[in-house]
């Protein structure tokens, strides 16, 4: 599970630059913010609960 936490993560840091790049794609920016967040929310729970199977 944290191998795809970090790919999520990553796909998330290439759409927020690939959206603030093109103007025309911006919606790319909110597909990468809600990404980023779901990864860190998840990151968040395996960290604080100490439970490696989420």
């Amino acid at each position: 599970m944290n191998i795809l936490v970090a790919i999520i993560a990553v796909i998330a840091i290439i759409l927020l630059i690939t959206g603030g790049i093109a103007h025309t794609l911006s919606f790319l920016i909110w597909v990468g913010v809600v990404l980023l967040a779901i990864a860190l929310i998840v990151f968040l729970l395996r960290f604080l609960t100490g439970n490696r199977r989420i």
